[in-house]
């Protein structure tokens, strides 16, 4: 069993920047491909970020150039740099670990990270 755990999030003001981190517990965690992504109240929950063990990384389009994701393997942990953030960049943040592809979300999910970009 895999269990994910994100920390981070936070109130911060447009143009500003955030750290998320989602540590995870479990071996699987070694061998899959990890991501990020964010949903806001009556939306579906969308990729943001993902990256696999080999340190490739997939991201939406409205993020590149804005934030960067990696993963530590030794601490288990995978991170998301979020510069330059946009009212548009709130929503909850979760963790997702266990896809072997970067077109599907694997089965674990963290209890999510609240992210509000507002002056």
């Amino acid at each position: 069993q895999v269990q994910l755990v994100e920390s981070g999030g936070g109130l911060v003001q447009p143009g500003g920047s955030l750290r998320l981190s989602c540590v995870a517990s479990g071996s699987i965690f070694r061998l899959a491909i990890v991501g990020w992504y964010r949903q806001t109240p009556g939306k579906q929950r969308d990729l943001v970020a993902a990256i696999n063990t080999s340190g490739t990384t997939n991201y939406a389009d409205l993020v590149k150039g804005r934030f960067t994701i990696s993963r530590d393997n030794a601490k288990n942990t995978v991170y998301l740099q979020m510069n330059s953030l946009k009212p548009e960049d709130t929503a909850v943040y979760y963790c997702n670990a266990g896809s072997i592809s970067f077109l599907m979300n694997g089965d674990y999910w963290g209890q999510g990270t609240q992210v509000t970009v507002s002056s």
